[in-house]
């Protein structure tokens, strides 16, 4: 990864009015992460819904270039972990947003899981198994999946992202 003294994603000029809308969404800040073949990938995700039900679904937008999205699809499961405001950093690495000297998995510690990596210190995390194929959803692929497993330690907040910064909650 080469860091620049810009941000990747700047446009020029100003932002077109959907992306500025959606920047004043608050958004969960998660990582979903897979294992293929012994191999993790991961990617921050903020784009994510979870719809209650029997079964319960989560749905999110995956970039569909990233190493994550090859890995769910082969996997067929993978984790999403909420983050702390402790964890931000982490969460600009898996985004691609910062440099991650070996890889963002080596900036923190995980558990594996049979769904995929789990962040240690999540303040809960969800392990999910695909639910049909995914879809075009913009520039994004728009992932579902069944949720089988889920744990919330209520003991730590997660963080929200809002208008270009991380929230505390």
């Amino acid at each position: 990864m080469t860091i620049h003294h810009t941000h990747p994603f700047a446009g020029s000029g100003e932002p077109r009015p959907l992306r500025r809308f959606r920047g004043r969404l608050p958004a969960p800040v998660t990582i979903w992460a897979a294992r293929d073949r012994d191999v993790p990938a991961g990617l921050t995700v903020s784009s994510v819904l979870v719809a209650d039900g029997e079964p319960g679904e989560v749905i999110g937008l995956i970039d569909p270039a990233s190493e994550l999205f090859d890995r769910l699809v082969a996997a067929g499961r993978w984790a999403v972990s909420l983050l702390s405001y402790q964890d931000r950093g982490l969460a600009d690495a898996m985004a691609g947003l910062a440099p991650a000297p070996g890889g963002p998995f080596r900036m923190a510690r995980w558990r594996d899981t049979e769904w995929g990596p789990v962040l240690a210190s999540s303040p809960g995390w969800l392990g999910a198994r695909l639910l049909g194929e995914p879809v075009e959803a913009g520039w994004s692929m728009l992932v579902r999946g069944v949720v089988e497993s889920i744990e919330i330690d209520s003991t730590v907040a997660p963080v929200a992202y809002v208008r270009g910064s991380y929230r505390q909650l």
